[in-house]
């Protein structure tokens, strides 16, 4: 039973450390094998309560959609990769924002433990 004085903030679906083997980066020895890439997602939902299956976020759906990316062949960017990810994570309702780290371990190792970027993407308001 919730209490009518309680007010939801934020919700989140979180995923982290999806661990994907990819074909990614510019360098030749980049497009010849593929390389570890790992990935935390974040979605955002506004703050409707959610009371039943069918207006939650289905956080499998982060998976399908980025092995889905890593199939479709070589990518140049890891910045197109999150950006691709953001935005089909973002295509499942009630997603509102998304933000997404995808990091490769081995691209300055041993100096590093991994280099990668972020990107947050957000419905418009209506």
């Amino acid at each position: 039973m919730r209490s009518p004085d309680i007010v939801i903030r934020s919700q989140k679906v979180l995923v982290r450390g999806l661990r994907l083997e990819a074909f990614i980066g510019i360098h030749d020895h980049e497009r010849d094998s593929s390389q570890l890439l790992l990935v935390d997602v974040e979605v955002d939902l506004g703050c409707e309560r959610i009371e039943a299956i069918s207006g939650a976020f289905n956080y499998e759906a982060v998976v399908l959609e980025a092995r889905k990316i890593v199939s479709q062949g070589h990518i140049d960017l890891v910045e197109t990769f999150a950006e691709r990810l953001a935005a089909a994570c973002l295509a499942h309702a009630p997603a509102r924002r998304v933000r997404v780290c995808a990091l490769k371990p081995s691209a300055l190792a041993p100096e590093a433990d991994a280099a990668g970027v972020e990107i947050v993407l957000e419905r418009p308001s209506r």
